[in-house]
């Protein structure tokens, strides 16, 4: 008995670019893997430095994002948004993101001050506590993503935004702002949490999802084979 590889080419087109779609997906969750594992050392090592402090003075993105940081303000409550779909041990709310008005004023820092969470009924949104006057917010700076991928256009409505941009935030509100969102730590006797989940987490699932899809393009490999493959029975001699 023999075996002839038929090779049809419908068939080999789909395998084609079903193991090619597969190894690709595979490495691009390696590589959020590696990017991950990347920023769990870096998040380490910032940690031993001292907390930079926020004022007045312009600062840039790429030296403060994932440090520590302190800034002094007030808080502008009329400024606040809240930022939707955010759920907490299954509990669905939002996240309060405020900025806080650095020094005398004139320049601000936008401030993730933690969960709420939200009402059974949606047109009433949770009352959040503000404290009054100066107050000093701990935490890591961190810079919002540009773009978000988004399901519809109604991404406001009122004080409810489905995702967070600097530049979407500065149309609305054109405040000067510092390029970095700080995600506060310290408590502050406002009801709010902030058990936040840390930067690098995750890392297991990545490599869990880029073994589904090596397993995936294997498998298409092996029917393939199965099923292209055709067994020729040899003539008696």
């Amino acid at each position: 008995m023999s075996f002839r590889l038929k090779a049809r080419v419908l068939p080999t087109l789909a395998t084609a670019a079903g193991v090619a779609v597969a190894l690709s997906l595979a490495g691009w969750q390696l590589g959020r893997a590696h990017e991950k594992e990347a920023l769990g050392a870096r998040l380490a090592a910032l940690a031993r430095d001292a907390p930079v402090v926020i004022a007045q003075a312009q600062v840039r993105a790429e030296d403060l994002e994932w440090r520590r940081v302190i800034a002094r303000g007030r808080f502008e409550p009329r400024y606040g948004v809240l930022i939707d779909n955010r759920t907490r041990h299954g509990v669905p709310g939002y996240h309060v993101v405020m900025p806080l008005a650095l020094g005398g004023g004139g320049r601000y820092v936008l401030v993730n001050r933690g969960w709420i969470a939200g009402n059974p009924d949606r047109s009433r949104l949770p009352e959040v506590r503000t404290p009054a006057g100066e107050v000093e917010v701990s935490g890591f700076a961190t810079v919002p993503a540009r773009s978000h991928f988004e399901l519809s256009d109604r991404v406001i409505e009122g004080r409810v935004w489905q995702n967070l941009t600097l530049e979407r935030y500065q149309r609305v509100f054109p405040l000067a702002l510092q390029p970095v969102l700080i995600q506060q730590e310290n408590q502050a006797n406002d009801g709010l949490a902030r058990d936040w989940a840390p930067p690098g987490i995750g890392v297991e699932r990545h490599y869990g999802y880029a073994v589904q899809w090596l397993l995936l393009a294997v498998t298409l490999l092996v029917f393939y084979i199965v099923t292209q493959v055709e067994r020729r029975r040899e003539p008696p001699v």
